[in-house]
């Protein structure tokens, strides 16, 4: 009964003589690995860039939405101007906007 896998997690090379042999006489088995912890995992870095592609997103959404409001602006302020004609005040008279056909 030497074929018995010995309780508890061990490497899959210690073969299970070898791990009755050490309980018996009482000496430590010592596993040695070759594999360095590979780092953070990717998982790890998913926040970070979704905060931050959010947050980049958001404000190129204001900027895009307060460049429309300029522009919207603009186009009334000329639209009003167009309409309104020469405004005078006293003897000196503006011309706001330019006439198309000239």
């Amino acid at each position: 009964m030497n074929d018995r896998e010995p309780p508890g997690t061990l490497a899959p090379h210690i073969p299970a003589d070898l791990y009755r042999h050490a309980q018996t006489t009482g000496q430590p088995i010592v596993i040695v690995t070759n594999n360095p912890p590979t780092g953070r995992p990717a998982r790890a870095y998913l926040l970070p860039i979704v905060v931050i592609t959010t947050g980049a997103l958001g404000i190129v959404g204001t900027f895009a939405a307060a460049l429309a409001l300029i522009e919207y602006a603009a186009h009334t302020a000329a639209a009003i101007a167009g309409a309104a004609g020469p405004i005078g005040i006293g003897g000196l008279t503006l011309k706001l906007a330019r006439p198309k056909g000239k």
